[in-house]
């Protein structure tokens, strides 16, 4: 059962194939016996799910189930989840549980899927190799010896291993593409502001996005429908009615106008993938599409916008934690001073306090024209090269990371280098737009995944381009285990 997809489970559970509980059972089975090899999980509600899943048996014989219901999923542990521990994989949040659901979870909730728990993060979605979680690194299911990826790599990792059949996870920066490309995952970024984030803890709030991490398109396009809706608790939210992402997915690809940037795959891209990610565009000639080359020639200046923007955001949005208002409490502190520093230091992890550092620096007095503004104004170009590319095709395709999954630790002491894994997805963040990651290909017996970028709010015609390409291949079959 741990093998089927998530419109597999719905079509069993509707047809009385298997039950709620045995399913949800046989994969919390599967996360006890399993996970200790990839650390993928933080907390496991066992009695939780099994609780929901006998209640949405009971839905399901009375005739009255939702759209996911029964259906076994798990949350990044960055959404907060009422009466479960929500940790943000920091030591900062190691003993906050929530009084609420966020709006993502109640989503969920409301369609009827299992929560089996919460997935492994970098420590507040800063890191994009889960190796900065307070919790321990997540390891790769393709290979234990290397990184899924991150800031969502426990949830992409629990999908490869088969614990659950899908996840939530957040893209700040490619916290979702990435991870999904190194795990063969699909996964998928929303437009800004298409779901809610109130509930998510904030990193950066001009970037933060919530969305699906899953095995295929459809699938995501299924958890999307659940994600995506309107919420006046949330000031950035689109305040868009519900829609059905699955909707599109029959459409033809011919006459498709596919625009191939041309900084995508010049230096820094390993040669392997970028034979994959061309032998997919030809892929997509063959089922009717056109190939357009296209130039976004601000591009190199995205990661350095990225890390003025996003850290300036974090700094403000983590002087909350402070050990007095919200988080850890330092023991037997001398005065108030000592006890603001030493929670704070205690409490954050490195990459945390390097960001509140590079951030506070960026807003302060003097610095603040020169780095922060000079930063979105460098944003604001990146954005309107889109608007133009936009204006010649209806989609963009590149790699998704310049690289397959790397050793653990092999950047730890190099965070520019690190930070250079998200140098094709931080643009889509800085934008605002659409995109996700889907599997295309192996390079030495690792995953690599193609980059989708959809124009703003045409999540359905994205979704529709990564399933054509998925009935015509099959790299998205393909397992870790």
């Amino acid at each position: 059962m741990h093998q089927l997809t998530i419109a597999e489970i719905i079509k069993g559970l509707r047809e009385r194939q298997f039950s709620s509980v045995e399913i949800t059972r046989h994969l919390l089975e599967r996360i006890q016996q399993q996970d200790a090899d990839y650390n993928s999980f933080i907390t496991v509600t066992a009695e939780r799910a099994l609780a929901q899943a006998a209640a949405a048996d009971e839905r399901l014989a009375n005739g009255d189930a939702p759209a996911l219901c029964g259906v076994p999923i798990a949350h990044k542990d960055i959404f907060c989840t009422r009466g479960v521990r929500t940790s943000c994989g920091s030591r900062m949040l190691d003993n906050f549980v929530p009084p609420y659901d966020a709006a993502v979870v109640e989503g969920f909730e409301r369609a009827g899927a299992i929560s089996l728990g919460k997935t492994n993060m970098d420590e507040f979605a800063m890191g994009s190799s889960n190796e900065s979680s307070f919790y321990g690194p997540v390891k790769n299911p393709w290979d234990n010896s290397r990184v899924p990826g991150g800031s969502s790599g426990g949830s992409a990792a629990a999908v490869a291993a088969q614990l659950c059949p899908g996840a939530t996870a957040t893209d700040t920066g490619g916290s979702i593409r990435q991870p999904a490309s190194l795990t063969n995952t699909t996964g998928v970024k929303p437009t800004y502001g298409r779901v809610s984030r109130w509930g998510m803890i904030a990193f950066a709030s001009s970037l933060d996005q919530g969305g699906p991490i899953a095995r295929t398109a459809e699938d995501a396009a299924l958890m999307l429908s659940v994600m995506a809706d309107r919420d006046p608790r949330d000031s950035t939210n689109l305040q868009r009615e519900a829609e059905d992402f699955t909707r599109d997915l029959g459409q033809s690809l011919h006459g498709l106008r596919i625009g191939v940037p041309r900084e995508y795959f010049g230096e820094g891209l390993n040669s392997g993938t970028g034979e994959r990610v061309q032998e997919a565009l030809r892929e997509y000639e063959k089922l009717g599409a056109q190939l357009v080359e296209i130039s976004l020639p601000h591009t190199h200046l995205a990661v350095p916008a990225y890390y003025v923007i996003a850290p300036a955001e974090a700094s403000a949005n983590l002087s909350r934690f402070d050990g007095v208002r919200y988080g850890y409490r330092c023991e037997n502190p001398a005065d108030l001073r000592d006890l603001y520093m030493r929670s704070r230091g205690e409490g954050f992890g490195e990459e945390v306090q390097r960001r509140i550092l590079v951030g506070t620096y960026a807003l302060s007095a003097g610095y603040y024209d020169a780095y922060y503004n000079k930063a979105q104004q460098v944003r604001r170009l990146i954005k309107q090269d889109f608007v133009k590319a936009f204006e010649q095709v209806d989609v963009i395709m590149g790699p998704t990371a310049p690289s397959p999954a790397f050793e653990l630790g092999a950047k730890q002491a190099d965070p520019v280098s690190m930070y250079l894994e998200d140098i094709y997805t931080i643009a889509i963040n800085l934008a605002g737009l659409p995109a996700m990651s889907l599997p295309c290909g192996t390079v030495d017996g690792l995953p690599v995944g193609l980059q989708i970028i959809g124009n703003y709010l045409d999540e359905a015609r994205m979704l529709n381009v990564a399933h054509q390409y998925q009935l015509a291949t099959e790299w998205h079959k393909a397992s870790a285990v």
